[in-house]
């Protein structure tokens, strides 16, 4: 293999974890280069204050063979209303081998116009959004349509990471990593899905999206319009 060029988008208020999970295993992707994009090289803040350093900009960043989008509400309605960020997407896409999100940067693909007629999947709170960006939601942890992957909330961008390790290098590399980064979850509750959460957990939790998936739609509906 040749190397590979991995992508990950950078944009202001992202959700640290949904971009340094599926990073953490791709780094360690042989043979491959890891790139963390943004639109210029000032460092970018993160929805819990973690800020990153862009490895290259919009402008420098070379041809990816994988560019992946992280989420995070607050972020991703900015970002979907940011032309530039829009337009690299939709071109680094286009030669890209492998196009990819995790949680709500699924709808920044969508809005690039990347998830027409395609199966995908997205943070629970918010797959109702897929529909006005032409997508049909599957419910998975990550949900695979050609060169289209798609991750859900949050914590799946590893399991996507290691899906995408295993069809390149190998599944004994991707099993490789998963011990090193000792990924072995056991969660203390059984409430990591909305179907299994107790009811009132998840109807107050959805109560708190609301307003954000409010402004996610009207900023979508604004976009697929121009």
């Amino acid at each position: 293999m040749s190397n590979f060029n991995v992508g990950f988008l950078l944009f202001p208020h992202l959700t640290q974890l949904d971009l340094t999970g599926p990073l953490q295993v791709l780094a360690r992707l042989p043979q491959s280069t890891t790139h963390v994009v943004a639109k210029s090289q000032e460092p970018v803040p993160s929805d819990c204050g973690l800020g990153f350093v862009p490895t290259c900009t919009f402008e420098n960043c070379p041809p990816l063979d994988l560019i992946c989008i992280p989420g995070g509400t607050t972020g991703v309605i900015a970002a979907i209303g940011d032309r530039e960020t829009i337009t690299f997407v939709r071109e680094q896409a286009t030669q890209a081998r492998y196009v990819t999100s995790v949680c709500t940067g699924a709808l920044i693909l969508g809005a690039a116009g990347l998830l027409r007629g395609r199966r995908a999947t997205t943070h629970w709170a918010f797959t109702d959004m897929l529909p006005l960006v032409g997508a049909t939601h599957e419910k998975a942890r990550v949900v695979r349509d050609g060169n289209l992957i798609t991750a859900g909330g949050v914590t799946s961008g590893i399991d996507f990471g290691l899906r995408v390790v295993a069809e390149i290098a190998g599944e004994a590399t991707a099993q490789t990593i998963q011990l090193g980064i000792e990924y072995d979850p056991a969660p203390p509750f059984d409430c990591g899905d909305p179907l299994r959460a107790p009811a009132a957990i998840t109807a107050a939790l959805s109560t708190r999206y609301q307003a954000a998936a409010s402004k996610l739609r009207s900023v979508i509906e604004q976009t697929i319009s121009l």
